[in-house]
């Protein structure tokens, strides 16, 4: 096999592979997701906010202090 047929085979494959991913967005089975995705941007803020936990109530990363506690850093 030389190079051309070769640089033709993974041609065809991307091809196919093009066409199977297009037909795949575009079916009737994924219309609901879609517009419901559409929508995201449309939708109440009502949840809570997702809080860092990692960090104490004062506002220091706890993790930040206890690693450099234990590299011996002094200056944090």
């Amino acid at each position: 096999m030389d190079s051309g047929t070769v640089s033709g085979i993974v041609t065809g494959i991307l091809i196919v592979t093009f066409i199977g991913i297009t037909v795949w967005a575009y079916s009737k089975r994924r219309k609901p997701d879609f517009d419901e995705a559409a929508n995201l941007p449309f939708s109440d803020d009502d949840e809570t906010p997702n809080h860092d936990t990692s960090t104490s109530p004062n506002g220091v990363d706890s993790r930040k202090s206890d690693s450099c506690k234990s590299k011996g850093d002094r200056n944090t």
